[in-house]
């Protein structure tokens, strides 16, 4: 797939025109050059052409048409369609979500969307998205960022000033503007994005059957969420993981997925993951989750699949007793939670640990099943700490 495909667009004329010869060029050289040094410089690690770092633009027009109007440095066919379906413009209840993001194949997409109110440069067009992939989990950082983007083309209604803060902040980390406000990537650390959302909300909703969805985490099982509004999905699952703090991995959050058929087959390739869904069919898809949250319902199922592994017993009480404790705690903030959550995992995995054993210098831990056996813990205990051992792969084949 090239930079666009025109033939779509009816108002190819006048201030559309360089669009056109722009996006082919790039920028009169300073596109090209990013090309060639893997998207202006920030995107080297994964190559020229890669979709892992790319800039777009979708405009709604007065006629009601949602048009691609423009994209740096180039996008798949595949990942073009993808971002038609989860922009907003394109969606026929005419809701506005001013922010969304999710991942797809390990790049993260980003898509805020604005209204058009007295832009002369931008005649006829009622609503535009600017649509940013990265490689890393950092939705505070991207709305951020993708909010100037807007002012910028609010007011040029061209991409080439966008284009120009977009370049500065791959290769600088920050673009400086006094009308549009200024971007600095280093505020914006990782750790923060992990720690945004609220446990103590989760546990609010769902109280001693938080353990449930800490257990599912804990043995990598795949979670989908369903809620009608996109934005509850989001806030809900993008805390999740860090009920598992000590693994650290955003990776496994899928927080827009469509019923659709490639992004069904690209989850599945995961081996556990939180999947995120505002569609209620979701729930006649039992081949798609262990355990299934019904956000607005506050109902929590497991499948019978995982019914065996998923036992609950002592263990599982205490912890969530832990959990609740702790989030109910008026004087705690969420982190102080999460530290007091990963402590009793850490404890968990020690046990572990313990009765498990080096064959070979080189190779992992295994768990000694005898070990385990010898230790006489309740059934559930047992059970969920064996489940553990084949989640953290140390089990031996």
């Amino acid at each position: 797939m090239g930079y666009f495909s025109w033939k779509t667009d009816r108002r190819v004329q006048g201030k559309r025109h360089h669009h056109h010869g722009w996006g082919r060029g790039g920028a009169g050289g300073s596109g090209g050059r990013g090309q060639e040094d893997g998207g202006a410089g920030g995107a080297a690690a994964a190559g020229p052409g890669s979709d892992r770092e790319h800039l777009s633009t979708i405009e709604k027009d007065t006629n009601g048409d949602a048009l691609w109007v423009w994209c740096y440095p180039s996008v798949t066919a595949e990942l073009r369609s993808l971002l038609l379906r989860k922009c907003c413009l394109t969606d026929e209840n005419k809701l506005l979500h001013t922010f969304v993001f999710g991942q797809y194949k390990r790049s993260w997409f980003y898509i805020t969307t604005a209204e058009v109110q007295d832009s002369p440069a931008l005649k006829k067009v009622t609503h535009f998205s600017i649509v940013l992939t990265a490689k890393d989990f950092n939705p505070e950082k991207y709305a951020a960022f993708t909010r100037i983007l807007c002012r910028i083309y609010l007011k040029h209604g061209s991409p080439v000033k966008m284009m120009e803060s977009y370049i500065a902040v791959l290769t600088k980390g920050i673009c400086q503007s006094e009308e549009n406000g200024s971007f600095l990537s280093k505020d914006f650390d990782a750790r923060k994005a992990y720690l945004a959302g609220s446990i103590k909300d989760i546990v609010s909703q769902f109280g001693m059957e938080t353990v449930i969805l800490y257990t599912a985490l804990m043995l990598k099982k795949r979670i989908v969420v369903y809620h009608p509004r996109i934005e509850a999905v989001q806030e809900f699952t993008r805390t999740l993981p860090a009920l598992v703090w000590h693994r650290q991995d955003w990776s496994i959050l899928h927080s827009y997925v469509h019923l659709n058929e490639e992004e069904l087959e690209a989850l599945k390739a995961c081996t556990g993951y939180i999947a995120g869904f505002t569609d209620s069919e979701v729930n006649s898809r039992p081949d798609l989750y262990d355990v299934y949250v019904n956000l607005a319902e506050s109902e929590i199922t497991i499948s019978p699949v995982v019914k065996e592994a998923m036992t609950m017993g002592k263990l599982h009480k205490e912890i969530g007793q832990l959990i609740v404790q702790s989030a109910e705690d008026p004087d705690k903030s969420d982190s102080q939670v999460i530290k007091d959550i990963s402590l009793k995992t850490k404890e968990i995995l020690a046990t572990l640990a313990s009765l498990a054993e080096v064959s070979d210098g080189n190779e992992k831990p295994t768990l000694n099943s005898e070990a385990l056996k010898q230790k006489r813990f309740p059934p559930a205990t047992e059970n969920f700490l064996f489940h553990l051992a084949a989640a953290e792969q140390m089990l031996k084949i």
